[in-house]
């Protein structure tokens, strides 16, 4: 079963179900607080994810994404947590400190 670790969120861990679905709607389902100004659309980069480890676990980069990346708005490690699913494995990635929420405290 694929899983989500988010680092600084204390290393927390979610296993994907099978159905799948895009990494914010699985961060959510599990009472995750995650950034997303535009609404999930893929129109901004609040909702973005910091890869650390299992980029080739995912879908390929969507066209809002390659848009973003052209514009110098998304890093090669980063990708849009409204608009990637992951596939198999293990997604390990990081809240980008831009986009914490005052609310929730993270870890290092």
């Amino acid at each position: 079963m694929p899983q989500i670790v988010i680092e600084n969120l204390f290393n927390l861990t979610i296993d994907v179900p099978r159905d799948g679905g895009k990494v914010i709607e699985i961060i959510h389902q599990n009472g995750i607080d995650w950034m997303h100004a535009c609404g999930k659309k893929g129109r901004c980069t609040t909702c973005k994810i910091i890869v650390k480890e299992g980029i080739e676990n995912l879908t390929e980069p969507t066209d809002r994404e390659i848009l973003f990346k052209t514009q110098g708005r998304l890093k090669p490690n980063e990708r849009l947590a409204c608009q990637v699913q992951i596939l198999e494995g293990k997604l390990v990635g990081r809240v980008a400190d831009i986009n914490k929420f005052p609310h929730i405290k993270y870890s290092e």
